[in-house]
C-alpha cells in the first residue's frame, strides 16, 4: 500500500541523516584531537551510542511495518466493522472536542 512505501521512505531518510550526522561528527573529532584528557572514562562511547540508536530505529521501523500490514489485513478480512469502529472513535473524538 501507498502508506508502507511514504513510511519506508521516511525511515529510511531518518537513517540516511543519521548516518551523515555520524559521519560529520567522526570527521570532526578526527580532525581536531582533544586536548585534555578526560578525568574518567564515559559509560558509553559515542559508537556504542550510535550503534544502539541505529538498531532501535531499525526496530521501530520493522514494528511500524509489521502494525501497517496486520492493520491492512485486518481491515480487508472485516471491512464493515472497520468502517463502524472508525465511525464509532470519530463520533467520540467530535464529541469530546467539541464539549471545550
Amino acid at each position: 500500500m501507498a502508506s508502507d512505501d511514504v513510511v519506508s521512505r521516511e525511515l529510511k531518510s531518518l537513517q540516511e541523516e543519521l548516518s551523515a550526522a555520524q559521519r560529520q561528527r567522526a570527521e570532526r573529532s578526527a580532525a581536531a584531537p582533544p586536548t585534555q584528557a578526560p578525568a574518567s572514562p564515559g559509560p558509553i562511547s559515542g559508537t556504542t551510542e550510535s550503534h544502539d540508536l541505529r538498531d532501535q530505529l531499525g526496530e521501530l521501523a520493522n514494528a511500524v511495518t509489521s502494525f501497517i500490514e496486520e492493520a491492512e489485513k485486518e481491515v480487508a478480512a472485516h471491512p464493515a466493522q472497520s468502517v463502524v469502529g472508525a465511525l464509532v472513535v470519530g463520533i467520540l473524538i467530535g464529541r469530546l472536542l467539541g464539549r471545550r
